[in-house]
């Protein structure tokens, strides 16, 4: 994959002023106009942006903090924040539906998530669905009516093994036609890959290069460790390793019930999230791997928060 295009990290040595309804333009000629499929992100410079986002113990958002109260180190050496956003900007968002067999008697209550997740949607928000389930196909393009995502879920029937990498090979090649910088993908399933012709060290390698956050509702039986193959014992570790490295997260779900309201709050932080800019003070372009840590500060905020990022980035290579 085209290292141009970093996990949630941006690039440009433009000055950029964040405030409401940030908007970050590849650097061009003075003469040259971007056209609207021109991608938006380029990696042809030095500023980095950070989505950030911040909770309490319990889960919910925390907001009202400012660029003072973020400490950021690249590699272990501290960087000077240089930008700061917090706002709730318009999210390019693909749905990947396990519509396989062991997903059967969980339908009912995924619609109800699903539901959930899009009452909070902005009015710019786009969406897509992609189904996995024997096979794996774009169910229903970008569009901005959720309604049309929502109906094509109601009406899934399950059948068939779990090709969740290709799922997600899918959907983040259908993510590099969106609109908005801020992207992100949602898994529902009960984890396990058993059908795909990529693998997770190939899915995992993408992710971190793509500018894609990756978010999952686990499903989880909690007598799968006696009564389901290996490959979906191993779901909730899955998961974790796909969301994880792309700063999402993954909520594991033992009730049925519980899945709406785990619907809602995944759609509540992806529209609460701090962004945080800085020119980086290594300079190399290496192409190497570099870690990046967050922290709230002072220390009595960090005691009461849990921050969440992606844990690094590939620099731009010569």
């Amino acid at each position: 994959m085209d290292r141009k295009y970093l996990v949630a990290f941006l690039f440009s040595c433009a000055p950029i002023a964040l405030a409401q309804n940030v908007s970050i333009l590849p650097r061009v000629a003075a003469a040259t106009a971007p056209k609207p499929s021109d991608p938006v992100l380029r990696v042809d410079s030095c500023l980095v942006l950070v989505p950030v986002h911040v909770t309490n113990e319990i889960g919910q958002p925390i907001t009202g903090l400012t660029i003072d109260d973020f400490q950021l180190t690249e590699d272990g050496v501290e960087q000077n924040l240089s930008a700061f956003a917090a706002e709730d900007a318009p999210v390019s968002v693909g749905l990947l539906l396990d519509a396989s067999g062991s997903m059967r008697n969980k339908m009912g209550k995924v619609s109800q998530a699903a539901a959930a997740f899009f009452q909070t949607a902005n009015a710019q928000d786009e969406f897509f669905l992609v189904e996995f389930g024997g096979r794996t196909k774009l169910e229903v393009p970008f569009t901005t009516n959720w309604d049309d995502v929502y109906q094509r879920i109601v009406r899934t029937r399950p059948l068939g093994q779990t090709p969740l990498f290709d799922a997600v090979h899918l959907a983040l090649k259908v993510m590099k036609t969106a609109r908005h910088p801020r992207k992100a993908l949602v898994i529902l399933s009960d984890g396990g890959d058993n059908w795909s012709a990529h693998n997770l060290r190939q899915i995992r390698r993408a992710l971190m290069e793509s500018d894609v956050q990756v978010f999952a509702m686990g499903i989880f039986d909690k007598d799968v460790e006696h009564n389901h193959a290996r490959e979906e014992r191993l779901g909730p570790m899955l998961l974790e390793d796909l969301t994880g490295p792309t700063g999402g997260r993954n909520y594991p779900v033992e009730r049925l019930d519980d899945l709406p309201a785990i619907g809602e709050q995944i759609s509540r932080e992806l529209r609460h999230e701090y962004v945080l800019g800085y020119y980086s003070t290594n300079i190399a372009t290496d192409g190497k791997y570099r870690r990046v840590r967050v922290k709230v500060t002072p220390a009595t905020k960090e005691d009461a928060a849990r921050v969440y990022f992606r844990p690094g980035y590939y620099a731009p290579a010569e």
